[in-house]
């Protein structure tokens, strides 16, 4: 994922689904070296519900 990209995604994050800086910062360590994985990153940790998911897959497919 782009840096623009994956900055738009912590954005959205952040202000659309209020995902504290510190679970995103959580998912940002974990990621490999894809960064499109952190929204399941966030998910697998309890970080954000299946239904914030599903809103960042269809905020993905916007952008």
């Amino acid at each position: 994922m782009e840096t623009r990209r994956l900055a738009r995604l912590i954005k959205f994050l952040r202000e659309e689904l209020a995902v504290p800086a510190a679970a995103i910062a959580i998912g940002l360590r974990h990621r490999e070296q894809d960064m499109s994985q952190l929204p399941m990153i966030l998910w697998q940790y309890g970080l954000i519900t299946l239904d914030q998911l599903n809103r960042v897959f269809d905020w993905m497919e916007t952008v």
